[in-house]
């Protein structure tokens, strides 16, 4: 596993350390209940209109696990869902390979 750039998490922790940016972040976190209080709706969607749908997910992600990329197919078994060997910050570590599974995916 490719390590990840220490730029991306240091202009993150950069405007984290911001006046008010601490009670910015709980208040989304607390907040994060309306987001799966609306999961219903999204699966309703899913069902109903079955979009083409590609999730790309870091395997070994400790906050959004794999078995939440495999949970769409419930929904939407043509699912595509891609697992890359890496965690939270896939697109740091593996920007390529998702962007080829991306155009494979868009591709005629």
């Amino acid at each position: 596993m490719t390590g990840v750039s220490p730029d991306g998490y240091s202009l993150d922790n950069f405007y984290l350390a911001r006046p008010g940016a601490d009670e910015i972040q709980l208040d989304l976190f607390g907040d994060y209940k309306s987001n799966v209080a609306a999961y219903p709706a999204f699966q309703n969607y899913f069902r109903i209109r079955k979009p083409r749908f590609l999730a790309v997910w870091g395997k070994n992600d400790p906050f959004f696990l794999p078995r939440g990329a495999e949970a769409f197919k419930r929904d939407l078994p043509g699912a595509t869902v891609h697992f890359f060997d890496t965690g939270h910050f896939a697109l740091e570590t593996h920007a390529k390979e998702i962007a080829a599974a991306i155009r494979d995916f868009l591709a005629p």
